[in-house]
């Protein structure tokens, strides 16, 4: 049974990796520049939008993996398998999951209400880049996390 719930927590944190990658590198240089593929001129705003629905959607995938990995790595520490690379790479994509869906999500969502002014609004651009970090570190979290429960699974 053991082995089962190794694979299943790894299988979910490589979705999730390929969840990240492909929501900055694929989805959001597709929807930004929209306009090229569709002859639609959409307005920044509206681009912005598109983007923030789909993250509202891939964030309940996030939060489920945060929960997942939070009882996968409790249940580790508990058993004193600890690894010094393993715990800290999980509690950053933790907090990196948690920070992105429940502070920045949130914050960027309000903004949007304001209407397309917020758009050139210095604050929210500092958000959106402080989102982008985030994003990134999620990223390498949890690669990190990955190559080292690979490695500690295979090794031992």
């Amino acid at each position: 049974m053991r082995k089962y719930i190794d694979i299943a927590y790894l299988l979910a944190i490589g979705a999730t990796i390929g969840l990240v990658l492909g929501l900055g590198i694929i989805v959001a240089p597709v929807v930004f520049h929209a306009d090229i593929y569709t002859g639609v001129e959409l307005t920044h705003y509206q681009m912005g939008l598109v983007m923030t629905e789909i993250f509202l959607r891939s964030n309940y995938w996030l939060n489920i993996v945060a929960i997942s990995i939070i009882l996968y790595e409790g249940y580790e520490y508990k058993s004193f398998r600890r690894d010094r690379l393993a715990l800290p790479s999980a509690a950053t994509a933790v907090l990196m999951i948690f920070l992105f869906t429940l502070y920045y999500t949130k914050a960027i969502v309000a903004y949007q209400r304001m209407g397309e002014s917020v758009v050139n609004d210095p604050t929210f651009e500092a958000l959106h880049k402080g989102s982008e970090i985030d994003f990134m570190l999620l990223a390498l979290s949890l690669v990190l996390l990955f190559t080292r429960r690979l490695y500690l699974l295979t090794k031992g």
